[in-house]
């Protein structure tokens, strides 16, 4: 079921609904008051963003701790550009949240900032299994001499993806293809034992000694597919990636490429999840009260 912008600000249709939804999930609807250490139900005050305990008059700020506190933008707003970036298919740019939410561009991107910062944290709590297939691009930057291929980077950023087939997706940046930098991603995301297919790169020949069934297929030597030994899934992946980033980003800085690139992990994982589900994954990481 699709969480639409009607159903939104039904649900939040001022900065009070907003505020009560954050006490809620963050604090529940009764708690022990930190002060008195009674049960308590917590009464919201009059003229301060905050909630009074019904026993000692102890104050809870739902938005001490989180990023909402910090901000002098309206919490509605904020629950909103959350509510735009689990809906869309290819990422939220800070141009469209500073037309959307009517706020100026530098607001606007440390609002997208935030928001991908809470989505960096939520990474892969189990490593992927079964069969994976393993391939790395370049992003950005030119080609040497309109060269392609390994190599011919320059200014690129080089991105390692791990795939699991009909399941999830795990991304890193990395500086080089070599083995001494790849394969420790490899071992911290995918299980032991897992089935691996990846090209012909000389990167991943040690896979077998490290535990993993490794077949590869011979790109140079124009094979694509062998049985289910292929990279097809991944290399979609890239495309889409790609044509996502430079229609609706147009560039990413390599400084910031694994902010994006965790965002895409994240919407890619989340894909069976309805958009409600995501947004109160994200409103629910946020009310965790992270602030780093």
């Amino acid at each position: 079921m699709k969480f639409t912008v009607k159903d939104f600000f039904k649900q939040f249709p001022d900065d009070d609904a907003c505020l009560e939804h954050l006490m809620e999930t963050r604090f529940g609807k009764s708690f022990e008051c930190p002060k008195c250490a009674k049960e308590s139900k917590f009464h919201r005050l009059a003229n301060l963003p905050a909630y009074s305990c019904q026993y000692c008059g102890h104050h809870i700020h739902p938005m001490v701790g989180t990023p909402f506190a910090k901000s002098r933008t309206p919490l509605q707003l904020w629950f909103y550009a959350i509510f735009l970036f689990t809906t869309s298919k290819h990422g939220v740019p800070a141009k469209e949240l500073q037309r959307q939410l009517g706020i100026t561009y530098k607001t606007a991107w440390r609002i997208g900032h935030e928001i991908r910062k809470y989505i960096s944290g939520k990474d892969n709590e189990e490593p992927l299994s079964g069969h994976v297939e393993i391939d790395e691009t370049y992003v950005g930057g030119k080609l040497k001499g309109g060269k392609r291929g390994r190599g011919a980077a320059e200014n690129k950023t080089i991105v390692l993806g791990m795939m699991e087939r009909d399941g999830r997706i795990a991304l890193e940046v990395v500086d080089t293809v070599r083995q001494d930098e790849v394969l420790p991603h490899i071992i911290d995301h995918v299980k032991e034992g897992a089935t691996i297919s990846t090209d012909e790169n000389r990167t991943y020949h040690p896979l077998t000694k490290l535990g993993y069934k490794h077949e590869k297929v011979q790109h140079n030597e124009g094979e694509w597919v062998r049985g289910e030994v292929h990279t097809n899934n991944i290399e979609s992946f890239w495309n889409i990636f790609k044509r996502s980033v430079k229609s609706t980003h147009v560039h990413v800085s390599k400084q910031h490429m694994q902010k994006y690139l965790d965002e895409f992990e994240y919407r890619f994982n989340m894909r069976k999840e309805t958009h409600g589900h995501m947004f109160d994954d994200l409103i629910n990481g946020f009310a965790a009260g992270r602030d780093d």
